[in-house]
């Protein structure tokens, strides 16, 4: 029988598309400054050196999979909300060294995602600090922020096209393993959607290692 979700969850679960969206805003906004300090007005010259979410949504990582995710929740099973943003927009020949330039470029999404993860983790332990579990509604929320932003981090490290950790791959391997990259390149889509359905639980142990060695005792998802 289906169960209907109570206001609180759906409360949660709106929060959950909120954080993500802000978060995988942040990330691809960190793309786009570190290019511009490298060089590369690319990003800027496209607009998107903004947080204006209309700039950045993509149809199926902003939306359609983040819905597919909550659906669980209908039926009062346990979900967690996921997704991407459209790619800030770089032109490696503005680069002094493309390589290394698409590497930084790269790493720097995950990067901000760990510092929203470690900012609201210290929130959360001068939060709880202070008032303990009698604030537990403001911890969860900010527990949702940590952990989304720790698994969006985690997840763009995978080295499949076009998420960051390819970038950081193809800087390191040497150019007689082209063929690889090649076949990372246009296979990437289909590659990390297959990742998503079938290898994603794999991320989830060092997901919730790295949560829960952040937020420690106060962790409550």
């Amino acid at each position: 029988m289906l169960k209907l979700v109570s206001m609180n969850e759906t409360l949660i679960l709106i929060f959950q598309l909120i954080v993500l969206l802000f978060s995988v805003m942040v990330h691809e906004v960190t793309h786009g400054v570190v290019a511009h300090a490298l060089g590369d007005n690319t990003a800027k010259d496209a607009g998107r050196l903004n947080l204006n979410p209309l700039k950045h949504l993509d149809p199926f990582g902003s939306v359609i999979l983040p819905l597919l995710l909550a659906l669980p929740a209908l039926f009062g099973q346990p979900t967690f909300i996921f997704g991407w943003a459209k790619p800030v927009p770089y032109d490696p020949s503005h680069l002094k060294n493309p390589r290394i330039g698409a590497a930084l470029i790269g790493i720097a999404g995950p990067l901000s995602n760990f510092a929203l993860a470690i900012i609201f983790a210290v929130l959360i332990r001068l939060l709880a600090s202070l008032v303990g579990l009698s604030a537990a509604p403001m911890l969860l929320l900010l527990n949702i922020i940590v952990f989304i932003n720790v698994l969006l981090g985690i997840f763009n490290l995978v080295p499949i096209p076009p998420l960051d950790g390819s970038k950081v791959l193809f800087a390191l391997i040497s150019d007689r393993y082209l063929g690889l990259k090649i076949f990372l390149e246009r296979n990437g889509l289909l590659l990390v959607l297959m990742f998503i359905f079938f290898g994603f639980g794999l991320l989830i142990p060092i997901v919730r290692f790295i949560y829960s060695l952040l937020v420690g005792q106060w962790a409550l998802l």
